[in-house]
């Protein structure tokens, strides 16, 4: 955490062989590749975990909780992203799901659907109210927020000050569970089952508020071939499991369940970290104004592809939106208890999102400006084709790096070419100068 923020993932040097994979892919040039080994550049890392769906070596690492390590605590709630029900083949449904889940040593389980269905009753009165610049910008998803910090600081008041429905869950599960068992509140651990290890982020930096109400997270990859043997176990016992969850908590799986207040024309919906950006772009030039809400998803297929999921994403959004045609669509909440509740602030966010840009090229304006345009000259030195082999993504990112001195020049293979070109055409004309 060396700029100061707390990072989901990490480089395995022992496992890495140079490969550039996750380079390559990195969408706000966090990764650089010296001597054979990548690494992070912190304040640069959105901790989207693009890296670890293209390492072929499993060299990064996420720092999600391990599943052996949960019984610590008198009561553990597990508290599962709607893409988990969308990893198993074959009808099982949530309910068996959530049944396995206590199987397996949970105490308690909780789902999305109240909570989901009040965020959205909570979007819709903040709506109400809102007179501020638009389009606003769905804030649950971490490393959208994190991009937006880093890249677009106009933009972090337009984040939207609504907790994420799994914060929502994680709160009214601890509550329930001191209710009915009398435990203090630091010995109830509420674990998030997650698709992506940017769910940590949320909860040990936790942008927007003071102290996240989850404690752990655990990856959906590594709780898979531990709960998919109860799975079975609970079917074949027979028993009709009780089905708690809803159509619109499982849409949280991939998208944002909008205010029918809020029409579509005013809306977009944006997957994938590419198409984020873009639109982001826009956002920042002063665009997409006739927008109000901007729902922005960091994996292509929303949190069903996310890089902790096991399930091809194609199929996991299909599966998904099977299931919501089967499960109930009942609407779980009061309005009158969610006005209350929201008049209260039980759904807002309680600090404001902060602006965290990357380390800038000088202690003041003068040397930055400077600095700059010593990139801008190295820079124009170069080949310019983004090769990729220097271990830096682009040729402009190679040489901000040599002017920060992080990298020398003749790391461009180009560049060195020439030098042995030049090299050379000395020593000839010395050889034939002494003949």
């Amino acid at each position: 955490m060396a700029d100061g923020h707390y990072h989901s993932i990490r480089f395995d040097a022992s496992a890495c062989h140079g490969c550039m994979a996750c380079m390559r892919v990195c969408p706000t040039q966090a990764i650089r590749v010296r001597r054979g080994v990548a690494a992070m550049i912190e304040d640069r890392c959105i901790d989207c975990g693009e890296c670890i769906k293209a390492c072929p070596k499993s060299a990064v690492v996420p720092l999600t909780a391990s599943p052996d390590g949960l019984g610590r605590f008198d009561c553990t709630i597990a508290v599962p992203s709607p893409a988990l029900y969308t990893q198993f083949d074959g009808e099982v449904t949530p309910g068996v799901i959530l049944q396995a889940l206590k199987a397996s040593g949970f105490d308690a389980v909780a789902t999305l659907s109240w909570a989901g269905e009040a965020v959205t009753r909570a979007l819709e009165l903040f709506l109400a109210d809102y007179g501020g610049p638009v389009p606003l910008i769905s804030s649950f998803c971490p490393s959208v927020v994190r991009l937006v910090q880093i890249k677009y600081p106009e933009l972090v008041g337009q984040l939207l000050p609504i907790l994420s429905p799994r914060e929502v869950a994680a709160r009214e599960a601890k509550r329930a569970a001191a209710e009915q068992t009398g435990l203090p509140a630091d010995r109830i651990h509420a674990v998030y089952v997650t698709p992506c290890p940017a769910k940590m982020v949320s909860i040990v930096d936790h942008p927007g508020m003071e102290t996240s109400y989850i404690d752990a997270a655990v990856g959906i990859s590594d709780l898979f071939p531990l709960l998919a043997p109860v799975i079975r176990e609970v079917q074949a016992g027979g028993a009709d499991a009780p089905e708690p969850e809803t159509s619109a908590g499982l849409g949280w799986a991939f998208s944002v369940n909008l205010p029918s207040t809020l029409s579509e024309e005013r809306t977009l919906s944006v997957w994938g970290l590419s198409n984020v950006v873009r639109t982001l772009d826009d956002i920042d030039k002063g665009r997409l104004q006739r927008y109000t809400f901007v729902e922005c998803h960091a994996c292509a297929e929303g949190c069903v592809s996310g890089p902790l999921t096991v399930e091809n994403p194609y199929v996991a959004r299909a599966r998904a939106l099977r299931l919501q045609r089967t499960l109930p669509a009942r609407d779980v909440t009061d309005p009158g208890d969610m006005r209350s509740r929201y008049a209260r602030g039980e759904f807002g966010t309680t600090v404001p999102f902060s602006v965290r840009p990357p380390q800038p090229l000088g202690r003041d304006i003068v040397s930055a400006i400077a600095r700059m345009k010593e990139r801008d000259r190295v820079a124009g030195r170069l080949a310019g084709i983004d090769c990729g082999a220097c271990g830096a993504p682009t040729c402009l990112s190679f040489a901000e790096d040599v002017v920060r001195g992080a990298a020398d020049e003749a790391d461009c293979v180009f560049v060195r070419q020439q030098q042995l070109l030049d090299r050379i055409a000395q020593l000839s004309e010395r050889a034939e100068g002494r003949a």
